[in-house]
């Protein structure tokens, strides 16, 4: 849990009222941004500045260059206040099926490609930071799911290319690999090429401590585990879905969420995108209350402001501009600048 120093607000409705004050913005923003108040150059670390208050920025006698406390987080280059920007992570963090770019928008008065601009880079601030390995003490379920829209609402040119390319291993979907630990009750997740033999295992090696159980259905990707030194157990949907601890449930539990939010509120997300979305529904689902744990919205906001430094994405590397990025082809075609 991330404690706030002010008097945190509670409810959206005081959220709005207490960061429509600029200072106040200003002052929770610094503190996520420099726990402690020890500011530092975000450009070469020096501790040496001198702080402009009619302007609220930096200037750093180190490398002689200006910086605010939106330099080298998500808020970098925005024009967007702080006060729109705290509402923005306050409401993608607490609204259990997210928030689409049309609404935040017409909640903070922006284009909505402004909005959805802002809702990306917040989601690659909520991505999991944690290195540690799942199981150990307790089983751990995994599972793969594929996420697109239905043949019976496509076109007929296009289901005829989907059932000429599929293959059985790539589907022409997105592939979400996730895992669940009994223990923690957390998931991790990735979006995945395929679901070969190697990919799988590959992730499970990476994400599992070896000697663990894992519990799985009866897909012949996880054959051979046993090898790898898991306790490996499935079950077959064909037959049952439940063998008294042996079960997938708690993920599936999730990829129930997880489609909730792209099929009610986002409609149509491209896979090209998919990574961000899953991470921002496992970010919820991994802080969720319960009564071990009563996490309120003022901590998962907390908890979001706490990671937004260190991390940037640019518009071009959204939209797929960037030469560096790998995307598919129609990435970024016809995008304007939102600002």
């Amino acid at each position: 849990m991330y404690y706030f120093y002010m008097d945190a607000p509670e409810t959206l409705q005081k959220a709005i009222a207490f960061f429509s004050d600029p200072e106040n913005a200003f002052k929770a923003a610094v503190e996520f941004r420099w726990p402690g108040g020890n500011v530092t150059c975000p450009r070469c670390n020096g501790k040496k500045h001198s702080f402009i208050k009619t302007r609220r920025i930096w200037f750093c006698y180190d490398c002689k260059k200006q910086f605010t406390v939106k330099v080298s987080t998500i808020m970098e280059d925005s024009p967007i206040g702080l006060d729109k920007w705290m509402i923005a992570i306050w409401m993608i963090a607490n609204c259990k099926n997210g928030v689409s770019s049309y609404e935040l928008g017409k909640v903070l008065g922006v284009r909505q490609n402004t909005a959805w601009f802002m809702l990306h880079r917040i989601r690659t601030a909520m991505g999991d930071t944690s290195d540690f390995r799942f199981g150990g003490n307790e089983p751990v379920e995994v599972d793969e799911t594929f996420v697109g829209g239905k043949p019976k609402n496509m076109h007929i040119a296009k289901r005829m290319r989907m059932k000429k390319e599929g293959d059985g291993f790539r589907a022409p979907k997105a592939i979400v690999m996730g895992s669940l630990d009994r223990e923690t009750r957390r998931v991790r997740t990735k979006v995945i090429p395929d679901v070969r033999r190697d990919v799988l295992q590959a992730e499970i090696l990476d994400q599992i401590v070896p000697g663990s159980k894992v519990y799985t259905d009866g897909w012949k990707g996880y054959k051979g585990l046993e090898k790898q030194n898991f306790i490996h157990e499935t079950v077959s949907h064909i037959n049952e879905y439940v063998r008294g601890q042996v079960h997938t449930q708690g993920i599936e539990n999730f990829w129930s969420l997880l489609k909730r939010s792209l099929n009610g509120t986002y409609v149509s997300v491209e896979p090209f995108h998919m990574s961000r979305y899953v991470n921002e529904q496992a970010f919820r689902f991994n802080n969720r209350g319960s009564k071990d744990n009563k996490l309120t919205d003022t901590d998962r906001w907390a908890l979001l402001m706490s990671q937004v430094a260190g991390k940037r994405m640019t518009y071009a590397e959204l939209t797929g501009k960037d030469t560096d990025t790998v995307c598919h082809p129609e990435a970024g075609t016809g995008q304007e600048e939102p600002f």
